[in-house]
């Protein structure tokens, strides 16, 4: 067809050919902006692949897209429906984004979902007949140096679906 004299046959394929480059270019850019967004997530997040415990360090999508030079939503399209398969599991990218909590005798941050882990733990190894109030689990995570209203607990210990000390108490 490209040895055809036909105008209007060669405009075509000039066209097409326009086309394919331009989405072939837009999947080459995306493939390398999904793989630089998890090398960063990676990179930060080393704790996650090389301890036991998983912790996740307090990372959001506006730290990523600085570091890379990208707009926000970028890395917010790029992560979401995307999984990285691990030798100990499946994860969704966008389960590596986590805000974090200013630490005040520390000056870090430390992220939700470590202060979630340690809420559920200090929760699972509580006396079942005195179960810890929401003001006791505050002062006991004090004592770890991590400072967090009654209300945060609350809303911690509501989203990781652990009922009020109330309903944890048992009568054995």
């Amino acid at each position: 067809m490209e040895a055809t004299d036909d105008k209007e046959v060669q405009a075509y394929i000039k066209e097409k050919k326009n086309e394919f480059e331009w989405l072939e270019k837009t999947i080459v850019q995306r493939g390398d902006t999904i793989l630089r967004v998890g090398t960063e997530i990676v990179q930060r997040q080393q704790e996650f692949f090389l301890k036991d415990d998983r912790p996740l360090k307090a990372m959001t999508l506006r730290e990523i897209a600085e570091t890379l030079g990208i707009h926000e939503s970028t890395v917010s399209r790029a992560v979401n429906g995307k999984y990285l398969e691990t030798e100990f599991g499946v994860f969704e990218l966008r389960s590596f984004f986590s805000y974090g909590l200013l630490n005040d005798h520390t000056g870090e941050e430390t992220s939700t979902d470590s202060v979630k882990k340690q809420l559920k733990l200090l929760v699972d190894n509580e006396n079942k007949a005195k179960p810890l109030s929401d003001q006791k689990l505050v002062d006991l995570l004090k004592e770890q140096k991590i400072d967090i209203s009654r209300r945060t607990v609350t809303k911690y210990r509501e989203s990781l679906g652990i009922p009020a000390s109330s309903k944890r108490k048992r009568y054995d």
